[in-house]
């Protein structure tokens, strides 16, 4: 291991570090091997290419000859990219805070050769500052220890594999709970979020702001069940703000990934496809009842972002563009007063009031572009004009120099935007869309499928990688049954079962129910994870409880829905001590026990059944589960619209809530009135 080997990696983030001095390793037996072999401690830095701190940490420490050469000396050096290897990532982030320690990125943990962990940290600088020791100072302190105290070391890695043991067992669910996540239960979770958003500026909490759209579709789902309108109102405040701030970038499309402070202007200027397929999805969801065209706007100009930043490979979508751009943050879209009038001549008075552009800036001397003064559109013309000195600024921002983009295709962040894409698709009328989300799907199913048929997780450069997750699974069948519903197209209900089965094959805990989070044939794991609670994407069994009840539906098949209800008791538990986490298991946990069906009857092509689909699509139901048939297609028998069909030969629709289904609606208007009475 005496050179540095990530010049034969497909990962952006790794690939960054292939000219360093030091001698890093990609995650593999041979590394394990090698650190085995020589006795040395290994040294794990687990980042990912969009990272500030991990650039920073790069050119402070891992740059620096000297610092190299101390790590060279007494580490097996291994680089992890988090994005592909989440599986890594979450155990060794679970570790750090079993030591006390918060965790981040760059992670940087000290493991002995077999990868059990001693000790760890985040960032640290290259002399001591801000309280925190010099990394020269920590390399020198863990090679010590680690050769002269090796009892001590055992003493933590001991620990620290008892506690990580637990990570795939969550304790049940305490005395007197009950563990029933019944529609009691989400209301008063609801209720209990709703205490924690911003009443001025939407959000939960102060600075910094992340999105978190699994918690506002839970208080628009109970805005939707109690017509409480204070739930409404807090979901319309934060995306209205989001959608208007500064972490959307008004010129060219797309949300960075969170604001440092609490009125949403700052961003952390990096752009992530998980984040911007979750706002596409909400703000589709929310725009079905307000007809807010703002948030019609975000959407149609985030798709076009995607479409012109974020393609890659034959259809699949890039992960994420960076926050810096010539080693300074945000640099690409910042602006000065100056550069805007000389972009816009006598058009920029008007811009720079509507955008909150000023001689001395709004942040550090420079201009974040928003409309947090002037959140409502204005009069037509006048929009008119300003999307006029947008493209100019746009066009001019194209001379800069461009932020990095991790350009690897990851199965599960492709899921979550072919989803929104369905579903906007068909919110919006937007063909075009349905297209392109077909398109991804397309590539993700044909070329990170390997021999054996199994799903892989990362794709770069031809290349397909690393063992799948259960966000893989849940995110791409979620996104096979929204595909499904969208053009009617049964291969797609096909695939999401193949999917399931070859999770139910290698991820279900047999002893106590849910999914792992990797594969039991994973290799070089020390431990298999388990969970629920949403980290920066949504938890994979949560997902799964929606998938299993859209499943269960859409075949007759009860057994897909025992096995939702299998999850959601394997983790009532956790819900009952601290649902705050588990917000994509509680949405899913209501449409599993409260779906909205809406079964079509007609033929392909008849203008009346159109009407109606139109018409379905117009309603904000988060539990809604679509189904179209043709006339002589037949439904289980169990299906509560099992034997209806046309009326006078007419295409007819059928709201069903539970095992009972109205009469046949043949009026659009009469459909959307049926579905805006659903709670």
């Amino acid at each position: 291991m005496d050179r540095n080997r990530l010049g034969e990696e497909t990962s952006p983030y790794l690939l960054q570090h292939r000219d360093n001095p030091v001698h890093w390793q990609a995650w593999g037996e041979e590394a394990l091997a090698a650190a085995a072999a020589a006795d040395k401690p290994i040294l794990l830095s687990i980042g990912y290419a969009a990272c500030h701190w991990c650039h920073v940490m790069a050119h402070e420490s891992f740059e620096n000859p000297v610092i190299a050469a101390a790590m060279n000396e007494n580490f097996i050096n291994i680089k992890v990219d988090r994005e592909e290897r989440p599986d890594l990532d979450a155990i060794y982030q679970h570790a750090l805070a079993l030591l006390g320690e918060q965790g981040g990125w760059p992670l940087t943990m000290f493991l002995t050769p077999q990868g059990e962990p001693f000790w760890g940290g985040t960032y640290f600088p290259p002399e001591p500052r801000w309280g925190r020791p010099g990394f020269p100072q920590v390399l020198a302190g863990i090679g010590a220890a680690y050769r002269s105290d090796k009892d001590k070391v055992q003493q933590n890695v001991a620990a620290l594999r008892q506690a990580l043991q637990r990570l795939g067992r969550p304790e049940p669910s305490p005395a007197g709970a009950g563990g029933g996540i019944d529609a009691a239960f989400l209301d008063r979770a609801a209720e209990r979020l709703l205490r924690e958003v911003d009443p001025l500026n939407g959000g939960i909490g102060t600075a910094p702001k992340f999105p978190q759209c699994g918690i506002f579709e839970m208080l628009w789902r109970a805005w939707r069940r109690t017509r409480l309108a204070p739930y409404r109102d807090a979901v319309a405040r934060t995306l209205t703000t989001i959608c208007q701030g500064g972490i959307y970038d008004h010129l060219g499309g797309g949300f960075a990934r969170y604001a440092t402070d609490a009125r949403w202007l700052v961003p952390h200027f990096e752009k992530m496809l998980y984040d911007n397929a979750e706002l596409v999805d909400l703000l589709t969801l929310v725009w079905q009842e307000t007809r807010d065209p703002v948030y019609a706007q975000r959407v149609a100009e985030t798709v076009g972002w995607l479409e012109c930043e974020m393609t890659a490979g034959e259809g699949g979508f890039a992960s994420s563009l960076d926050a810096d751009s010539e080693h300074e943050e945000g640099k690409f879209y910042v602006w000065s007063a100056a550069e805007i009038d000389a972009v816009l001549g006598e058009r920029a008075e008007l811009f720079k009031r509507f955008y909150d552009v000023s001689a001395g800036g709004n942040w550090e001397g420079h201009n974040i572009l928003n409309r947090l003064g002037h959140p409502a559109l204005a009069a037509a013309a006048t929009e008119a004009e300003l999307a006029e000195c947008r493209a100019l600024l746009l066009a001019a921002r194209a001379a800069r120099v461009r932020p990095g983009l991790d350009d690897k295709v990851l199965a599960d962040w492709n899921g979550l935007m072919i989803a929104a894409l369905a579903r906007a698709a068909q919110a919006f009328a937007r063909t075009d869309w349905l297209a392109l989300a077909e398109r991804c799907f397309a590539f993700v199913r044909d070329h990170m499928t390997g021999a054996d048929g199994r799903l892989l997780h990362s794709w770069r450069g031809g290349r397909a990688r690393h063992p799948a997750s259960v966000d893989d699974y849940a995110d791409l069948c979620r996104a096979a049954l929204a595909l499904h519903e969208a053009t009617g197209n049964s291969a797609y209900l096909d695939q999401a079962r193949e999917w399931v089965a070859v999770l139910d094959g290698h991820y279900w805990d047999t002893e106590a129910g849910g999914y792992f989070f990797a594969a039991a044939d994973t290799a070089g794991l020390i431990a298999r994870a388990k969970t629920a609670a949403d980290a920066a994407v949504p938890a994979g069994n949560g997902t799964m409880v929606g998938v299993l009840a859209r499943l269960a539906i859409l075949t007759g098949n009860e057994a897909y829905r025992r096995r939702g209800e299998e999850i959601l008791a394997a983790f009532s538990g956790e819900a009952a001590r601290n649902f705050f986490p588990l917000a994509t298991l509680l949405n899913n946990a209501e449409l599993l026990h409260k779906p909205t069906q809406v079964v079509l009857v007609g033929a392909r092509g008849d203008a009346a059944l159109a009407a109606l689909r139109e018409a379905a699509d117009q309603a904000s139901l988060p539990n809604r589960i679509l189904l179209t048939l043709t006339p002589d297609a037949a439904l289980p028998p169990g299906h509560p619209a099992f034997g209806k069909g046309l009326v006078n030969g007419k295409p007819a629709a059928y709201v069903c809530d539970g095992p009972v289904c109205s009469l046949p609606i043949v009026d659009p208007q009469d459909l959307i009135a049926a579905l805006g009475a659903i709670r």
